[in-house]
């Protein structure tokens, strides 16, 4: 359970540690955001590949896999439909903290409960080095995220201290349902292949809806195709080494 609660902790305030640059910078590059976004990219789908699908399978079987994936997608793919999201290339067209800006703070609440659920299922699996897998693709997708709510909060006239507890605010959400995720598995063991299963599906819905296409059209697709096999890279050795 503690390595639970410091794994969740850890992916969480990742969201914050991205947050850190906006005491130094306003803007960032849209070359350094496409390789950035693409390694991050990377690292999700061979966390969801090579960690969560084979996991799932072995787990609950096939049909737990098609079923948890599909759910994941569904549930990513509404909350997009439904619920505005800030993404990296609209970080500064607020000019002011109003109710809008507001919505924007309360999608990124939401989004980031199903984030957090897939950290607490992975840490409830048999396969003991899968957690700390998720938890850091899930971690190296928030550091971004965390950077553009900072900025899109500071472009918004947002102080840059209520920007960082805002999106230290966010963080904790993440790890609250990685709580509920841990322990809703760990209780019903049965849930575990289908909540596997529903962390890789809501993972390559971000990766394919939201952050391969913000690499592209810029300019420095080439740069970020490179970036993305990094990071795809970089995961795999990560998951040899925690076995």
């Amino acid at each position: 359970m503690e390595t639970a609660l410091l794994g969740s902790l850890i992916s969480a305030m990742a969201t914050v540690l991205g947050a850190v640059p906006l005491f130094f910078v306003k803007t960032l590059s849209e070359k350094w955001k496409d390789i950035l976004i693409a390694f991050t990219a990377g690292i999700m789908v061979s966390a969801s590949t090579f960690g969560l699908m084979p996991q799932a399978i072995e787990e609950s079987g096939i049909a737990a896999l098609t079923i948890g994936l599909l759910i994941g997608i569904f549930v990513l793919d509404l909350i997009e439909k439904n619920i505005p999201h800030i993404d990296v290339e609209n970080d500064s067209g607020i000019s002011q903290f109003d109710s809008k800006s507001l919505l924007v703070i309360i999608a990124l609440f939401i989004h980031n409960i199903p984030e957090g659920l897939s950290t607490g299922f992975s840490y409830a699996s048999a396969n003991e080095g899968l957690g700390p897998m998720v938890a850091i693709s899930i971690g190296a997708q928030n550091m971004p995220e965390g950077l553009v709510l900072a900025v899109f909060l500071l472009n918004s006239k947002v102080s840059r201290l209520r920007s960082f507890l805002l999106v230290t605010l966010t963080g904790l959400m993440e790890m609250v349902s990685a709580v509920v995720g841990y322990f809703t598995a760990s209780y019903i063991q049965s849930l575990v292949g289908y909540g596997l299963a529903f962390a890789a599906g809501a993972m390559m819905f971000i990766v394919y809806k939201e952050l391969v296409p913000e690499t592209h059209g810029h300019g420095y697709e080439r740069q970020s195709t490179y970036s993305f096999i990094l990071g795809l890279l970089v995961m795999v050795y990560i998951s040899y080494w925690f076995g």
